[in-house]
């Protein structure tokens, strides 16, 4: 799918915008300052699929402990400020490969000024993050306000020649998320991190951020995502990394298709499946999984898939690549599909 045309910035290293991917980011929920639990939480999110990891900026030691930070993870750092410039500056000295603003609280442009100054040196990009719940009181909330927000402080860093630049416009509500986007897409060139905000708990979340990101994506709109979830992070890299899966924008995640089981089952499918979903987290391979229940619809989806099961008395049949291969009685189904999903190459779409 082709995204849309944006500018290419550089995040350390990571590539965003001016290509088709799209880059995984979440935040930390630890205190900055403790750098063994921000570490070990940036690890834990990196074995699992996070590109990019963002951390919470709230005083001079959050701002200082971002250079041991740096010392012991492997993915780029976006420091995240509120309301005190000077925390900004700190964390640029640190070491961030990446600072994210919000204009609706940040208004001192001479420390604006210094802030685009350092990134400018140093080849730090700025992300402004406009939210509707933060934008500045002369605004009246609206997604044209979200936009014009966006304009004037991109005047005080396009005026600097700086533009090396990320711009998100996150809301709680999908659809102005929606909107906001493309009237954003239509107006800035530069790459969007999208994300729905304050979106609530794991089965919120993951629909309000279906609804909104997913509608994006397949318009070709989205250079960087992040799923934000009142939950583990963990959860948002998952989900974030499922849904590109869905848009056909990452091939290298595991595609589950179950039914939704009925009476006609004569099998202990349920448990089957969840010990699958479990297993299939740590595979990084294009390939298409499929549990079924009964006769009925079961063995064209089955077979249709790079590796699959349809249930019988007991049993179930194994395909791969649309052929049968055997009968599996019902204990030793997870460890078939374990051994064949360890065997298979990877499919090419």
């Amino acid at each position: 799918m082709e995204r849309t045309n944006t500018r290419k910035i550089t995040v350390g290293g990571v590539q965003i915008g001016g290509q088709n991917k799209v880059v995984i980011q979440s935040m930390t929920n630890t205190k900055t300052k403790d750098v063994e639990a921000t570490v070990k939480q940036i690890k834990t999110l990196e074995k699992v699929g996070c590109e990019i990891i963002r951390v919470a900026i709230l005083d001079i030691e959050d701002a200082r402990a971002v250079k041991e930070i740096k010392k012991q993870i492997s993915i780029p750092l976006v420091s995240d400020i509120h309301f005190n410039p000077d925390f900004a500056i700190e964390a640029i000295k640190a070491g961030t490969d990446k600072i994210r603003l919000n204009p609706g609280n940040i208004e001192d442009e001479n420390k604006i000024k210094e802030i685009v100054e350092l990134c400018k040196e140093r080849q730090i990009p700025i992300r402004i993050g406009i939210n509707a719940g933060s934008l500045n009181k002369k605004y009246k909330h609206s997604e044209e306000a979200m936009i014009e927000s966006a304009k004037d402080h991109l005047r005080i860093l396009e005026a600097l020649d700086f533009h090396d630049i990320c711009l998100s416009f996150k809301s709680s509500d999908p659809l102005e998320c929606i909107k906001a986007y493309r009237l954003a897409s239509e107006t800035f060139p530069y790459p969007l991190h999208l994300g729905v905000t304050e979106a609530g708990g794991l089965i919120n979340s993951a629909i309000k951020s279906s609804v909104a990101l997913g509608n994006l994506l397949l318009d070709g709109i989205g250079d960087t995502i992040r799923i934000s979830i009142s939950d583990d992070p963990v959860e948002e890299v998952k989900i974030a990394k499922k849904l590109l899966r869905a848009c056909k924008l990452k091939l290298d995640v595991p595609n589950l298709i179950s039914c939704p089981t009925c009476g006609r089952i004569q099998y202990d499918m349920l448990p089957i499946v969840k010990e699958m979903e479990e297993y299939l987290e740590s595979v990084n391979k294009n390939v298409t999984v499929a549990i079924m229940g009964c006769p009925v619809n079961g063995p064209q989806e089955a077979s249709r898939a790079d590796i699959g099961v349809a249930g019988a008395k007991d049993s179930a049949i194994l395909f791969k690549k649309g052929q049968i291969v055997k009968t599996i009685a019902q204990d030793e189904i997870v460890s078939t599909l374990k051994e064949e999903i360890d065997k298979f190459e990877g499919a090419t779409e």
